[in-house]
């Protein structure tokens, strides 16, 4: 039987603390982690490394995580990759110029809204990389 390979995820989140605790969490399952800090790196590390689930951050500088999933939805190439985006925003709705219906009207496969348990994190994992092929 063949062994599966490790799934490969990209974490793309501007706050360098809740990477390093995520990244803490994915690894403790057999999951190879790659991280980008703004939305332009993390569009660049998409195509690079072609990671098999994206977590994505929605409140960054540069480019915001919607920005980011809209490009990915619209390449035929990276439009496969499931998006989980990762959200404190109902905390921080007042300091944001972002509309909740522009998160709506992507494309994105689940929200988990920040702070997250990591038993919640780790279920919706692995939920989207079942829809996929590892």
């Amino acid at each position: 039987m063949a062994k599966k390979r490790q799934a490969k995820i990209l974490l793309v989140d501007d706050d360098p603390d809740f990477v390093e605790a995520t990244k803490t969490i994915l690894e403790s399952k057999p999951y190879q982690v790659i991280t980008a800090l703004d939305g332009d790196e993390g569009l660049q590390k998409v195509s690079d490394e072609k990671p098999d689930l994206i977590l994505l951050d929605v409140i960054m500088p540069l480019k915001d995580g919607f920005t980011v999933c809209e490009r990915l939805k619209k390449d035929p190439q990276l439009s496969k990759i499931p998006v989980l985006m990762l959200t404190a925003f109902a905390e921080k709705r007042g300091e944001t110029s972002i509309a909740v219906s522009q998160g709506l009207a992507l494309e994105a496969d689940d929200y988990i809204d920040k702070p997250v348990s990591p038993g919640e994190l780790l279920s919706r994992v692995e939920k989207q990389l079942k829809k996929v092929e590892i």
